[in-house]
Order: structure tokens, then C-alpha cells, then sequence
């Protein structure tokens, strides 16, 4: 079972980032395009489950079936398209998470609403805060159960994420 665990952000987190997606480009060769550090780890300040998200850009996301062998070397468990079509999405960490990874072809709109979602947080501290506050409550209220959390979180999420793409596109 997971706990649902909230810290106050690691200065860590932006290093732990730059040594895994090293790690994915070495496998991911000429496939990748790009690689973004997102989730709330990549936002300065902001309390978050210490799980790295990171969202490989490829330029064709059938390629990245071919890699799942070396992703597991690496100790990731490939999860497929995990609910968003057109996404190869792989863990690490099994039960203790350390790394979601989330590819997508470049073009997708996905690309878009993570990198939004993002700048938008670390633009808007107070949204930010209001969004760790949130999140630790969340915690507080479902320490054991990780479906609570994610429902709990949701609505500000969707809200936050429509807010995030009206202002990136205007800049």
C-alpha cells in the first residue's frame, strides 16, 4: 500500500531530474526531441510527493515501445499509454516512488497543458501555495489512500490547468 506523502520542497529535486533524463537520453538516442522536468517537484517552493515527474518529447511515440527493455534496466516498469491515449508512461520505485516518466509525441496537446500547468504555478506563487496547502490536507485527510488524494486534488487541478492555458498561449 502507498502512502501519500507530502514534504516541503528539495533543492534536490531539480538534480535528481538532470541526472534522470541524462540517463534517458542515453537510451532514447535520436528518438528524443526534448526533456521537461514537471509536476510539483519542478516548482520551486511548492510541497510535493517526492516523485520526479518527467516528460521525454519523441518524435514518434510508437519508437518508444522498443526501448521498455532498457527502461527496465534502469528500473523502470513500463505501463503503456496508463489512461491518456497516445502517452508511454513508465515508474520507478514500485510501492516508494521516485520517478514518473511521461513520453509524448512532440505535437501533442498534452505537451502543452504539462508545460502550462507548470510555468503557470511557478509564475502565480500564490496559486502555487494555495495548491500545496491543498495537497497537504489531502494527506492529512487519506494518509493510506492515494485514490482519495488524486480525486481531492482534481477539481483545483482542472480548474488551475484551463487558468494555465489561457495565460501560456497568450505569451
Amino acid at each position: 500500500m502507498r502512502k501519500v506523502e507530502v514534504t516541503p520542497h528539495n533543492d534536490q529535486w531539480p538534480l535528481m531530474f538532470k541526472e534522470e533524463a541524462e540517463k534517458l537520453r542515453a537510451i532514447l538516442g535520436q528518438e528524443v526531441l526534448e526533456i521537461h522536468h514537471i509536476g510539483s517537484t519542478s516548482i520551486q517552493g511548492l510541497e510535493a510527493k517526492p516523485v520526479i515527474d518527467i516528460m521525454p518529447v519523441v518524435k514518434n511515440i510508437i519508437e518508444v515501445d522498443s526501448y521498455n527493455r532498457s527502461m527496465e534496466g534502469i528500473g523502470y516498469e513500463a505501463k503503456g499509454e496508463y489512461g491518456i491515449v497516445g502517452r508511454r508512461y513508465f515508474q520507478k520505485g514500485g510501492d516508494n516512488r521516485t520517478h514518473h516518466i511521461h513520453v509524448f509525441e512532440s505535437g501533442s496537446p498534452h505537451i502543452d497543458r504539462h508545460l502550462a500547468f507548470r510555468d503557470y504555478l511557478r509564475a502565480h506563487q500564490d496559486v502555487a501555495k494555495e495548491y500545496g496547502t491543498l495537497k497537504r490536507n489531502l494527506m492529512d485527510q487519506h494518509p493510506y489512500d492515494m485514490e482519495s488524494y488524486i480525486n481531492g486534488k482534481a477539481e483545483f487541478v482542472m480548474k488551475t490547468e484551463r487558468s494555465a492555458l489561457a495565460w501560456y498561449n497568450m505569451q
